[in-house]
């Protein structure tokens, strides 16, 4: 086990239904199988790091997420390569995933950074990232 490694991740959302629809599509492309599933969450696992999906109380939804306030701005994942980028872009947009920054993709982290930039259910922004 690596120091310093990222052991899991929990974000609450709205709709647990949809953010699983999105999440466990986007996951299992990256190579994440399901973890845990409970009545209230799913989880999905790769190698020794996880990712939790809880549904947010009722109680709480009266204020949404947006990336610019005070918590995560957003997540970001490794792809394979340039090609791998190029093929979630595709079933993103069949999939009606609006590309942010389209004007500027795939560089729109950078001339060195090859990249594509959307948002989950929640709009949570997501980054997939070719080596360079």
């Amino acid at each position: 086990m690596m120091k310093g490694l990222i052991h899991h991740l929990e974000i609450y959302v709205s709709n647990l239904e949809q953010s699983i629809s999105f999440w466990g599509w986007l996951l299992t492309e990256l190579g994440y199988e399901s973890f845990q599933k409970w009545d209230k969450g799913q989880s999905y696992k790769l190698d020794d790091t996880y990712l939790v999906f809880v549904q947010t109380e009722d109680e709480y939804l009266d204020v949404p997420y947006h990336r610019k306030r005070v918590g995560l701005n957003h997540i970001a994942f490794h792809a394979k390569t340039r090609q791998h980028v190029d093929e979630i872009t595709v079933q993103l947009k069949e999939k009606g995933i609006v590309i942010l920054y389209s004007n500027e993709h795939p560089f729109a982290g950078g001339e060195n950074t090859y990249a594509v930039y959307f948002e989950d259910p929640d709009r949570i922004k997501v980054e997939l990232v070719a080596p360079e």
